[in-house]
């Protein structure tokens, strides 16, 4: 059982950053960030392959948000920047082995326990 460790988070005013780290004890091949605002459903935010070629953002995000990951290594960074009082939610990082289509499902193995983001004046 993979098991994901979270840090990152908390209150930013609006055109804020924030980074969100995710690491994970053991190889995994798509980790991504998904997260749930507030009366909303789950999307995904930021997917990435292992090695780090093949990244997925939510049309929301891009240009804002970006997805980092060493080459093989089993930890993500995402680093969100011009944050925006929607971008408020809990954020979990997912990973999965056996997925090859990392932006194409959500359904991924493996969950971190979320964070909290907020964005507010």
């Amino acid at each position: 059982q993979v098991q994901l460790v979270e840090s990152g988070g908390g209150s930013v005013q609006p055109l804020g950053s924030l980074r969100l780290s995710c690491s994970a004890n053991g190889d995994v091949y798509c980790m991504a960030w998904f997260r749930q605002a507030p009366g909303k459903g789950r999307e995904a935010v930021a997917t990435i392959n292992n090695n780090g070629h093949f990244r997925g953002y939510a049309s929301a995000v891009k240009g804002r948000f970006t997805i980092a990951r060493e080459y093989k290594e089993n930890s993500i960074n995402l680093i969100m920047n011009d944050l925006k009082p929607e971008d408020t939610g809990i954020y979990t990082c997912a990973a999965d082995r056996r997925i090859r289509d990392c932006w194409g499902t959500s359904d991924y193995a493996y969950w971190g326990q979320g964070t909290q983001v907020t964005v507010s004046s």
